[in-house]
């Protein structure tokens, strides 16, 4: 990508090479800002990772996981003390932003993570309505307790199986 001068350089002169070639473009194209450029288009969560790299890159980042940990941890409480739906739904999407930056540090594809937290969820919750089923029931003739204990069993199945 950078020739073969590059093979010599550290990853680092070769990430800041890469950054001067894009602000160059950035320049080209009149975009000043760090953040500049990265698609509105973009799906949230992509465009989220996206804009956190962006802003790695110039320095502004928590150093490890924990300090990630420690805002999700701050943003779930400012969620729980949202006073109207516009305030809960703005420190819902604090919290979801910050979510993806722990992924980015913890080198994790949020998408990927959602869509197998997604399968898991169908699963047992599939699990639940054939374990009615078998009694000749549905969920609606159930309650949240039984269908907790049905879940808690589909997920101890689960965890046998992977042992």
């Amino acid at each position: 990508m950078f020739g073969a001068e590059s093979n010599a350089k550290s990853p680092d002169q070769q990430t800041r090479d890469w950054e001067a070639i894009k602000a160059a473009e950035r320049a080209e194209r009149a975009e000043t800002g760090v953040l500049d450029g990265v698609a509105l288009g973009l799906p949230a969560l992509l465009r989220a990772l996206k804009l956190q790299k962006r802003a790695a890159r110039v320095g502004f980042d928590w150093p490890s996981t924990d300090e990630v940990i420690d805002k999700i941890v701050e943003e779930a409480q400012e969620l729980r003390e949202a006073t109207d739906p516009d305030h809960a739904e703005e420190e819902f999407g604090d919290l979801l932003f910050v979510m993806a930056n722990l992924a980015r540090h913890m080198d994790i594809d949020p998408e990927a993570a959602l869509r197998r937290a997604n399968a898991k969820f169908t699963r047992r919750f599939g699990a639940i309505e054939e374990a009615l089923a078998e009694q000749g029931r549905s969920p609606s003739d159930s309650d949240l307790a039984e269908m907790d204990a049905l879940w808690d069993a589909a997920k101890a199945r689960e965890k046998a199986g992977r042992t």
